[in-house]
């Protein structure tokens, strides 16, 4: 079975390429013009052993939101076309991700049903080129167009580049673990019998 998803997306304000493939080796290459932020989708897919290709150009000359925002909304449309049905999926998936001062929970239900749970206070605006405030704006946009649960939460911290980091790896961590094949499940992981 192949679980991987090519997305475009173009609008006004970016203009996206992205595949990802859920049962890779970790493998990164992209740009979106925020080294920063680049640097968080590397760590995602290295730590969630998905291959990840990306080429993102936004309006970064108004600032950097959109280009976080749409980067999101596409890599969780590239997750919920990967999982296709959710057959044979364990569906749900938790890290708590230690990184030097940072402490980050993450939980994934990919349920069908979005929802964002985040609770996140980082001690500076900026890290890098990447607003703070749009770290919230990629994960809702990823939950949403991934039609998934996600409950992430920053435990501790004092370092805002950890913090941050911190919080991508253990959403790595928990989502490998929820789109995780499991042979013991034939169908979908529900009562309902679908997801």
């Amino acid at each position: 079975m192949t679980r991987i998803a090519s997305i475009e997306r173009k609008t006004k304000e970016t203009e996206i390429s992205l595949t990802l493939n859920l049962d890779g080796k970790g493998l990164f290459r992209g740009s979106t013009g925020i080294g920063f932020f680049d640097h968080m989708l590397e760590g995602f897919s290295k730590h969630g052993f998905f291959d990840l290709e990306c080429s993102v150009k936004g309006d970064l000359h108004v600032d950097g939101h959109h280009t976080v925002e749409d980067t999101g909304i596409v890599l969780g449309q590239a997750i919920a076309q990967a999982v296709g049905d959710k057959k044979g999926i364990r569906r749900y998936g938790s890290f708590i991700l230690p990184m030097d001062d940072a402490l980050a929970l993450c939980a994934v239900d990919l349920s069908g049903r979005p929802y964002l749970n985040y609770e996140a206070a980082f001690p500076t605006d900026r890290v890098g080129g990447l607003d703070t405030e749009l770290v919230r704006e990629f994960f809702y946009a990823v939950s949403y167009s991934a039609g998934m649960n996600l409950h992430i939460k920053l435990l501790d911290g004092v370092n805002a580049h950890h913090m941050t980091e911190a919080m991508f790896k253990a959403f790595a961590k928990a989502l490998d673990e929820a789109a995780g094949l499991d042979e013991r499940i034939t169908d979908v992981l529900s009562t309902k019998g679908s997801l």
